[in-house]
């Protein structure tokens, strides 16, 4: 993050409360390289943080009330320390003040707590599938962590972004995006086992490849507290409990014929994207260790095509991007993110980025949908404290 975006997010503070803050911390955002709606199926995962970060200033109280403030809303939203609760705000706010309540719950003592004015802004696109929600669940916890000395480790910090997403705001994802926004590394991904939580940083080699990652977001916003993606995993977890298991995450890619004796068709294709989608992320993986970032197309590839047939999330727009891509020669592209909307990804030569942008804005056009925003991503480094 540039000196003049941590000194503008200083400046909007400043301009809100009267005072300099304390302190500046920062989040990015997410792709998800493959591993779809894995994470909470105790699967496999393979995200990398963007350059696209959620920035969080941070200044003391004299009393035990918070308040959060930001660029994108005319108004700020205050409770005291005592008042937090799941249900106790809604809209953004819901995102740092659930994180607030979060953290005690996971043994945060704030009864003496002081209160503290929070300023946030982004540069992560809302409703893409970058997880905007996870960077700024994950600046909010990293500052109060460290301003208020709790001392939780980052692992611990992604746990509670997820509680607060999950109950605060209502969203039943997975950790996958708190860990990578947390984790994050330069030109690396982070490979998560989402049962045991262990996550290896590994390194993608995308700029010695001469490599970009396209993000087209199709402006088609979707939002995870809705049905879709709710009904995806109760989906997942009907056919848990129908094939004997705990988690999809102990069917293999052998059991699929037994699965679909066993399961009605909808509840069985849904099972088969969890399965072929954790064998994927496996494969992607080691892929990458043996042969580089230009050998996983496949891979990606495939992902999107159960997520369109097999999971049914993909969008008319999603499919014409990745389409697009695919027939202007990216190595492998792919939708990402929770579905129904939001972006898709395409892997590529460095010199292709122009000639795929000017031609899925002109396929979107001609089909009469809205002009997508187009940008590369960097895999960057996960939050810090900037100031």
């Amino acid at each position: 993050m540039s000196e003049d975006a941590v000194a503008g997010v200083a400046h909007g503070f400043a301009e809100w409360f009267g005072r300099r803050p304390t302190g500046v911390w920062s989040a990015p955002g997410r792709v998800n390289l493959i591993g779809e709606h894995t994470d909470y199926n105790d699967g496999f995962v393979f995200p990398f943080a963007i350059d696209r970060r959620t920035v969080v200033a941070l200044g003391d109280r004299d009393d035990r009330v918070l308040r959060v403030a930001t660029s994108h809303d005319p108004e700020a939203v205050s409770i005291h320390i005592d008042e937090l609760s799941p249900d106790a705000v809604e809209g953004w706010a819901a995102y740092p003040l659930g994180v607030a309540w979060a953290l005690s719950e996971f043994g945060a003592d704030l009864a003496h707590a002081r209160g503290v004015d929070l300023y946030v802004d982004s540069d992560v696109p809302i409703g893409a599938g970058l997880s905007s929600s996870a960077a700024i669940e994950c600046a909010v916890a990293l500052a109060l962590d460290e301003h208020w000395g709790l001392g939780f480790d980052r692992p611990t910090l992604a746990k509670i972004g997820r509680l607060a997403e999950n109950r605060a705001v209502g969203a039943p994802t997975g950790i996958m995006d708190q860990t990578a926004s947390l984790l994050g590394e330069p030109d690396s991904a982070v490979f998560l086992d989402c049962r045991s939580l262990d996550a290896d940083v590994i390194p993608l080699g995308l700029e010695a490849d001469g490599l970009s990652l396209l993000v087209i977001d199709t402006r088609v916003s979707h939002a995870h507290a809705t049905g879709g993606y709710a009904a995806r995993r109760a989906s997942c977890e009907a056919g848990a409990r129908m094939l004997g298991v705990e988690s999809l995450r102990e069917v293999r890619v052998d059991d699929l014929d037994r699965a679909r004796e066993l399961l009605d068709g909808e509840t069985f294709r849904r099972v088969r994207h969890i399965v072929t989608e954790n064998q994927r992320v496996l494969d992607t993986v080691r892929t990458l260790r043996e042969h580089g970032s230009d050998a996983i197309g496949p891979f990606l590839d495939a992902s999107h095509v159960s997520m369109r047939d097999d999971f049914e999330i993909s969008v008319p727009e999603l499919d014409l991007a990745v389409d697009t891509a695919q027939g202007t020669g990216a190595i492998g592209a792919r939708m990402t993110g929770g579905g129904f909307g939001g972006a898709a990804i395409a892997l590529m030569i460095d010199a292709l980025v122009p000639v795929v942008t000017r031609e899925v804005i002109a396929a979107f056009a001609e089909q009469g949908f809205r002009e997508p925003v187009i940008f590369t991503v960097r895999p960057s480094a996960g939050a810090r404290r900037d100031m």
